[in-house]
């Protein structure tokens, strides 16, 4: 403990009782996690006898009947599967791709009942020769009830199979099915990719899952908690090779199936494990692996090419440190013997934590030292560290149902710094979660439209709702939370507590921890702390970003936290307390003279505001010696400042002025915490008269940043040596060039033009493309376009695809950036995947933003019927196209959108359209409040 830290004694209290459930915190949390893995010894059995095809069809059903709900009844467990399937990876004489299969499960009988009810979505079945489309037979010397009839219910995504009498408790039974079904593009449940080699297609049949596409791929109990056991076998053509959760039995087989040489591959038995971690590949892969020295098998796979050029040997040097890294943390062995972690061309997520068959975007997975950036290579250390650490937390240990998603992605989120942190010590990268994780999070977390990470289940029920819970909150402030619990528990006691929860224990949690974690868990939002150092007073209040916004949802605990308070004061003196009430006296927070500032290294989820006495002192130590004030706070007092002007708490020339003494800031964090609030007032000023003293103002601090790194890089010939450095030398190239200082544009022409004559030969530096991309193009015209778009096509680097696909959305020319918004939506041109992230772009550009909202407003049923998660893709698209919107003629067509969705047969992406009314509104309010204070606040800078 550091000279001068204060512990007060309620503190000390709290954090004793901090310690004794950080054995139990995680585990009780989630409620009803299930207990640690354990092997299912019943052997697989194999059932055949169908005979006949004939398509499913929908039967209404009466209301509350069960399988008129969403959520399965609780009258049966399945113990395992058997499945077999075989798809077809060229088309049939209709153009399409299909699958058959065959699944046999184990149920046991819980409650008597005489209906099945199990999960089936886009799938034929055959017919049995009793003319059901199932067939059920008893285990271990049971009989089986016989089948009066099977329906589908369309709208609640099952198959009802009604028998002639009950099944009986205690007793195992055997349902077997054999289906058919469209290996289409969608990218979810089992789907094909593709990609060209040396001019020939390839086609990859592979799965997402999560969180409810289990069903598209074959008839199961597709809810996290039926974990069972899967024995798989895949057929595929003999030139591809097959990938599953399991390891491979032995070798493969060769049989012939209607005429065609196949090859048949086993896979040993999963764990037992919930339906949407299961995970197949069949493709023309190669891979390498790891040494005969590591108990564990890691395999990389992806397209030949890649492979060959050493696009996947970081990813293989950073998976077994990362791995043995949790296993240290979480004190339990890594339960598998293998890991496979497959690149696809195709996948609408980042990375999926599958048991066994970590499936990546190529850009999560693939790194190339001569073309890739810093933060290519950050990127995918941290989704390598994010889905392994899901290895242990979510996979052998599951919540129970999707309500409590947030503690499965808040906590990868979470650890994946601290492995990445193990893979790459140098980098620092921890500092990094304020920015990623925290700052992110609070942007969302305070508007009305949030949500708390943990709802009730009966609050989760459709696909639709499931799907919504995979956003900022969840993933962020989940990380944002867990990381306050860690800072304050530390992070050993932390970890001893995941151990706890990972050996199964029960859920035992005092009453006033549970008050304290529920507070954060259990109501959206955060708190603003004010203190007062004249007083001593410390208050706090729900903070919203639009202060006249109406909470219209409930809390329990009236939108108040229990919160960790640390500060230091001017004279070195640090302490810590806990604000536990609406507002409190606390003597040490009177500073005289001195200045106070508290939530040390952002380490708790809440902003700050001080009296205006206190801001003076605090601006005036920036100006005078800003690194008396540790780094991450220095971001913080910017984002705070600013956020807080935007909800009218202090005036917003305040928070202007604590971008002043960035005339002499070198450090990452404090630059881009302010470049990140500074975009508000571009997306909000770049229509208006604003816009020009803003970039003379910018201008004059970005230029000792854009000099600086200029001389430390020798004239930009090398890469700074800190890592964090070599991050902000991004930042200031891009606000130099953004803002015109002199010499940045030209900097970036040359390099794009030393480009285009030389095609092979990118002199750029890999750190530096998406900027000198994006400014090169907006400079240029369609010679440059073109030439970017055709280095596109070519490129068999994802991470540098992605870069020219945000650079080609600069374009000052309309024409250019309609004829890329047609190509976003052809999958011939831009991948599926990709499609959203480009129409994001687009509409970034200030020409390109109208363009974008027309184009979505004409076609958003044609560019959401494709995908099967239309609500996270319409959703991501909603919320990227509408940051700018700040007129009330705005407001209106994004209401009229949201009545015409009402109206339709679509329910997409309803949250993020709340959500960017919501932001509208508030933007509007802002625009009208303080457009002339920053105008003039402005001008008298350059006076």
């Amino acid at each position: 403990m550091g000279k001068g830290f204060y512990i007060s004694r309620p503190l000390g209290f709290v954090l004793c009782g901090l310690g004794i459930v950080a054995m139990l915190t995680i585990f009780s949390l989630s409620v009803v996690y299930t207990k640690e893995k354990r092997k299912n010894q019943v052997t697989a059995i194999n059932e055949t006898g169908m005979v006949t095809t004939a398509a499913p069809h929908t039967t209404p059903a009466p209301s509350n009947e069960p399988w008129d709900k969403y959520r399965l009844p609780d009258t049966l467990l399945p113990e395992y599967y058997n499945v077999t399937l075989w798809p077809r990876l060229v088309p049939d004489e209709q153009g399409m791709y299909i699958f058959t299969g065959t699944s046999g499960v184990a149920l046991t009988c819980i409650k008597e009942t005489n209906l099945i009810i199990i999960h089936s979505n886009k799938l034929n079945y055959t017919l049995t020769l009793e003319n059901h489309h199932a067939k059920l037979t008893g285990l271990g010397g049971t009989s089986a009830p016989a089948i009066l009839k099977t329906w589908f219910q369309t709208q609640t995504q099952f198959m009802v199979i009604l028998l002639n009498e009950k099944l009986e408790v205690g007793k195992s039974y055997w349902l077997y099915m054999e289906f058919r079904g469209e290996l289409s593009d969608d990218l979810a449940g089992f789907y094909r990719s593709q990609y060209t080699e040396n001019g020939v297609k390839k086609v990859v049949a592979t799965t997402q899952m999560q969180a409810t596409a289990a069903r598209n791929a074959f008839p199961c109990f597709d809810e996290p908690s039926m974990k069972a056991v899967f024995h798989l076998t895949l057929q595929h053509p003999p030139e591809t090779v097959a990938l599953a959760n399991g390891m491979e039995l032995g070798e493969c087989k060769l049989i012939t199936i209607e005429d065609k040489k196949l090859l048949q591959t086993r896979f040993k038995p999963t764990e037992k494990m919930s339906t949407y971690l299961l995970a197949f590949v069949i493709s023309e892969f190669t891979k390498i692996q790891s040494s005969e020295k590591t108990n564990v098998l890691i395999r990389i796979w992806g397209r030949k090419e890649a492979i060959e050029s050493g696009q996947g040997d970081y990813a293989l040097n950073v998976t077994f440190p990362i791995l043995k890294y949790f296993e240290n943390y979480y004190n339990t062995t890594y339960p598998l013997s293998k890991s496979d972690q497959v690149a696809l061309p195709d996948f609408a997520a980042g990375a999926m934590e599958n048991w066994g068959l970590v499936t990546y975007r190529e850009q999560s997975l693939f790194y190339d030292p001569k073309e890739s950036s810093n933060g290519d290579k950050e990127w995918v250390v941290t989704v390598i560290a994010h889905e392994l650490a899901h290895m242990w937390f979510g996979n052998l240990v599951t919540m129970r149902w999707w309500n409590d998603l947030w503690l499965n992605e808040g906590f990868a989120s979470y650890v994946s710094y601290l492995g990445a942190d193990y893979a790459e010590p140098t980098w620092n990268i921890k500092d990094l979660m304020v920015l990623q994780q925290v700052q992110r999070a609070f942007a969302v977390d305070a508007l009305v439209s949030s949500h708390p990470l943990s709802s009730r289940e009966d609050e989760v029920i459709t696909p639709d709702q499931i799907s919504q819970l995979f956003d900022t909150i969840t993933y962020s402030k989940g990380a944002a939370v867990l990381r306050m619990l860690s800072e304050f528990l530390t992070e050993s006691v932390f970890a001893k507590g995941l151990h706890v929860c990972l050996k199964g224990l029960g859920t035992i949690c005092t009453t006033s921890i549970k008050e304290i974690m529920n507070r954060w868990i259990l109501q959206m939002g955060y708190p603003v702390v004010t203190i007062d150092t004249r007083t001593g007073n410390i208050s706090q209040q729900h903070f919203l970003i639009h202060p006249e916004a109406v909470v219209e949802k409930p809390s329990d605990y009236n939108y108040e936290w229990f919160v960790p308070i640390t500060w230091m004061k001017s004279g070195s003196n640090m302490g810590q307390h806990w604000l536990l009430t609406k507002t409190a006296l606390y003597e040490p927070m009177k500073t005289g003279t001195d200045w106070l500032l508290a939530n040390l290294n952002v380490m708790g989820y809440y902003r700050v505001n001080y009296d205006p006495q206190n801001w003076e002192r605090l601006l005036t130590q920036l100006t005078t010696d800003h690194k008396v004030i540790p780094v991450l706070n220095r971001g913080q007092i910017i984002d705070d400042a600013f956020n807080l002007a935007r909800a009218q708490i202090i005036n917003i020339t305040l928070a202007l002025r604590t971008t002043k003494y960035l005339l002499k800031e070198k450090e990452y964090i404090p630059w881009e915490s302010a470049i990140r609030n500074l975009q508000y007032f571009f997306l909000m000023f770049d229509r208006t008269e604003v816009y020009g003293p803003l970039q003379t103002y910018l201008r004059r601090n970005v230029q000792p940043l854009f000099d600086h790194f200029q001389n430390i890089t020798s004239n930009w010939t090398q890469k700074p040596p800190r890592y964090m450095d070599q991050s902000n030398q991004i930042n200031a190239i891009s606000m130099a060039c953004r803002t015109g200082v002199k010499g940045c544009s030209e900097l970036t022409r040359m390099w794009y033009r030393q480009w285009m004559k030389n095609p092979d030969s990118n002199p750029i530096p890999p750190n530096l493309k998406n900027t000198v991309y994006c400014n090169a193009i907006a400079a240029g015209g369609v010679e440059e376009w073109d030439f970017g778009w055709q280095m596109f096509k070519k490129s068999t680097i994802a991470a540098e695809a992605e870069k020219l696909l945000y650079g080609l959305s600069c374009t000052k020319e309309p024409w250019l950036l309609n004829r890329y918004l047609e190509f976003t939506i052809d999958p011939k041109q831009v991948r599926k995947q990709d499609a959203a992230f480009a129409i994001v772009y687009i509409s970034g550009n200030v020409i390109g933003q109208p363009l974008v909202w027309d184009f979505v407003r004409a076609k958003w049923e044609q560019i959401t019927k494709d995908y099967d998660d239309g609500s996270f893709f319409f959703g991501r698209l909603i919320q990227g196209i509408t940051k700018k919107f700040s007129t009330e003629f705005e407001l209106k067509q994004l209401q009229r959108l949201k009545e015409d969705i009402a109206a339709s047969s679509f329910s997409f992406g309803t949250q993020a359209i709340e959500q960017a009314i919501e932001k509208t509104k508030a933007n509007i309010k802002w625009v009208s409040k303080n457009k002339a204070q920053v105008m003039n606040w402005l001008t008298e800078q350059s006076t």
